[in-house]
This record gives structure tokens, sequence and C-alpha cells, in this order.
């Protein structure tokens, strides 16, 4: 438990990081006079540092172990959040926020994958739950020292933004720090034949049952070589690359992080006070995906993934409506509240549970890189053009007559909520309580 909370903070920097640009953009967008496309860029070039972490973190979790790797990715948060404090313009501090947005992308693909090979298969679901739980408690902690900050007065042109960027080198040193007394994966120790060290992390983590787990890491090694370790695209892990891919295209094409980014101009003209109703959707964001850990390895990931699609279904619709009519627009921080409730316990909780468990060991690594890469692809592209779809009305669309007044990025995600209700149901198995090592007939579902 100790080395999975220590890994989980990881998550903590991850969702302070990704929260925290939300209550620093008016400021930006006035000290660097930018447009919505100069906004998009502004909070998406962490992305863009993100989907370069991810694809090439399978290098160190594979070459350094899982552990270090970690290690790196608390040296960029820390380097990020100071360099952000620090910032001498718009490029540096753009520069500094693509070295965190690294960090990010790193940190989605280790944090998970260590956190699932050192749990038991009956707890694994809440064990790198703690790690969404972890995210979800960043970006509420984002919310909350974005809003404390600013009753200090601070001028928002030269120092406010900078106090709130550089408050993340706090719990960044406290999570490299942490890092020094966990143990490494016993999976990758195997793999690497450092099988006495294996043997000894597991005498800790595991007592007594040493000798089944490094067996069953031996059958699965040995189930790769007989493969001949092909390449991670191939059809023998289509399955679980069809799973990884959609899981991640559906969790961000149902709007969260546009939503988490955008949340003070979202809030803006609904004449509600922006940081105090961040601050309320960032409680409901983490209430229940504390929830959602408890419920996750009792009634199952996939049940809970049909659960959220249909409650964030509505959501999505009522809030869409509310932007449409301009009508009742005091329930917006009601509305979205419950949205990000039952996202929260549904693909919040489940999606790095499940890109964890559903590739083999000899491609855990390339697998877990593939669906975070993926994730973070479609949240850039969430991320930069938002700010644009929210400016669309029915003009656009050859209809002079209709106005969407901010609706249409929200009836967009009200539709692709839609179809995942329907993939889910009908492709996606469940994986709760299963070892890790005998998923492999669950995959097959291509072959």
């Amino acid at each position: 438990m100790l080395s999975a909370f220590a890994a989980a903070l990881a998550g903590l920097l991850f969702g302070f990081d990704t929260a925290v640009i939300a209550g620093v953009i008016p400021s930006l967008e006035k000290v660097y006079a930018l447009d919505e496309w100069g906004k998009g860029f502004t909070v998406s070039i962490a992305l863009l540092g993100t989907m370069l972490g991810a694809l090439c973190a399978s290098l160190p979790a594979d070459k350094l172990g899982r552990r270090d790797s970690l290690k790196i990715t608390g040296a960029l948060f820390f380097v990020s959040a100071v360099g952000c404090a620090l910032a001498w313009g718009w490029h540096s501090m753009l520069f500094f926020r693509f070295v965190g947005g690294v960090g990010i992308g790193v940190a989605s693909v280790i944090a998970p994958m260590y956190i699932a090979e050192i749990a038991p298969a009956k707890y694994r679901g809440v064990f790198v739950a703690t790690f969404q739980g972890n995210i979800v408690g960043g970006i509420l902690l984002a919310y909350l020292s974005n809003y404390i900050v600013s009753l200090f007065g601070f001028d928002a042109n030269s120092l406010d933004w900078r106090v709130k960027l550089g408050v993340e080198a706090l719990p960044a040193a406290l999570f490299l720090t942490m890092l020094f007394f966990v143990p490494r994966s016993a999976y990758w120790l195997v793999k690497v034949g450092r099988r006495n060290e294996a043997r000894a992390v597991l005498e800790k983590i595991a007592p007594g049952a040493e000798g089944e787990t490094i067996a069953e890491i031996d059958a699965s090694l040995e189930s790769a070589r007989r493969l001949g370790n092909p390449p991670l695209l191939c059809r023998a892990f289509a399955f679980p690359l069809f799973l990884a891919f959609t899981i991640s295209f559906f969790n961000q094409f149902s709007g969260i992080n546009a939503v988490l980014y955008y949340i003070n101009d979202i809030f803006s003209g609904t004449g509600l006070d922006e940081n105090l109703s961040a601050v309320i959707v960032g409680a409901a964001n983490f209430s229940f995906t504390i929830l959602a850990m408890f419920l996750i390895d009792k009634i199952g990931r996939k049940t809970l993934l049909l659960i959220g699609a249909c409650g964030t279904s509505l959501m999505l619709l009522a809030a869409a409506a509310i932007l449409k009519t301009g009508q009742m627009q005091g329930a917006m921080v009601y509305v979205l509240s419950v949205y990000i409730a039952f996202f929260a316990m549904s693909q919040g909780a489940v999606i790095w549970v499940y890109i964890s468990e559903i590739f083999p060991i000899a491609a855990r690594a390339k697998g877990v890189s593939f669906g975070a890469s993926a994730h973070w692809i479609f949240c850039f592209i969430i991320a930069l053009v938002f700010p644009y779809m929210l400016k669309l009305d029915g003009a656009d669309f050859g209809f002079e007559s209709v106005k969407l007044n901010g609706s249409f990025p929200f009836f967009l995600f009200f539709f692709m909520t839609i179809v995942q209700l329907a993939v889910v149901a009908v492709f996606y198995p469940e994986t709760k309580g299963v070892p890790l090592e005998r998923l492999r007939e669950k995959m097959k579902f291509f072959r």
C-alpha cells in the first residue's frame, strides 16, 4: 500500500498540472494578448509534451525499470513548476509547460503499470484506482490553490499566475523523495534476469506467494518467447490495442478535459463565481472517484463504464440545452458537477486500470504507452480546438437562424457518449479479479 501510494502521487502532480492552467489563462490572456487560438495553444502545449512522454515512456520503463523512471518524472515536474514561476516571457513559460507535459506523459504510462505489477489480483482495481484518485485530488488541489492564491490579491498581470504555477514544486519534491523508499517492480526484475532481487521484493509485498507469482511471470515470459517477441502492432495484440484505443478516444471525446481546462471560460458567461464554481466541480470529481475505488473490484470495470456513459450523456445534453437557450444558467454548476460525478466513477476510475491490465507482460510497457499516447493525442486535439468550438454558431453550419451560444461542443460530446455506450456493451470484456497473466484468453476477440 505504501509503494502504491508513493507511485500514485505521480497522479497528484498529473492532476495538479492538468487543472492549474484553468486559473491562470485569464491572466495570461491579458499579459500576452492571446486570441482564441493562442489560448488553445497555451493550454495544449503541455499536451504536446505529454504525447512525447507517453510515446517514449516504454524505453526507460524497460531499460531503467518502473521505479527509477518515476524518479525522472518527479524531477521534470519540479523543473516545470519552478521554470513557469520564473518565466521571462510567453515562450519560456510555454517551454516549461512542455517539460511538465513530458512528466505527465511518462507518469501516465509508468505509474499505473508499476502499481498493477505490485498489487494482488483481488485488489488490483482499487490499487491502480489510487492513481486516478490522486489525479482528481490534484485537480481539486489545483482549483483550491488557485482560489486561495486569488484571495491574496496579487497583481494578476505579474505575480498571481506565477505563484499559482509555482506551487506545484512542493508536491513534486515530496513525490521525488518518497520514491527513494519504495521497491522495484518484481515483474520487471524477473524480466531482466534479477530473480533474487525479485524474490526479495515479493517477500515484502506478497509474503507467502513469492514462488507462485514468479512462476506466473515466467509462464508469461515463456509465452512471449514462443510468439517470437512480435511488434506491438500485430494481430496477436489486435484486441487489446482496440480496447486501449477506444477507451482513450471516448475518455477525451466525452469532453472531460475540455471542461477541466476551460471551466473558468464555461462559467464566465453564466454569472457564477468562476473560481468557487471550479472548486465545487472539483470536489464532486474527487468524491465520486473515491466512491469508484470501492466499487471497481466489486461491480467491475465494464459495469461502471456503462453506468457512466448513461449518466454523462444526459448531463452533456442538459449542459448543451442550457447554453443554447440561455435559460437556467445558475443550474450549470450542478449539471457539470453531476456530469463530473458520473465520469469520475466510470471512465475516470477505469481507464488507467483497464489499460494497465489488458496487455501481456512482454508487451505491457509498449501497450500502456500506446494507450496513454492515444489518450493524450485526443486530449491535445480537444484542448486546442475547444475555445474555437465554443464560438461556433448556426451560421458556421449554414443555418443563419440557429444560435448555438457555446453549446456545439456539448452536443458533440453527447453524441460520442452514446456511441461509447454501444461499443462498451458489445466489445469490452470484464477483467475484475483476474490475475494479470491469466487475462490472455479474454484478449482474443479478433483472432
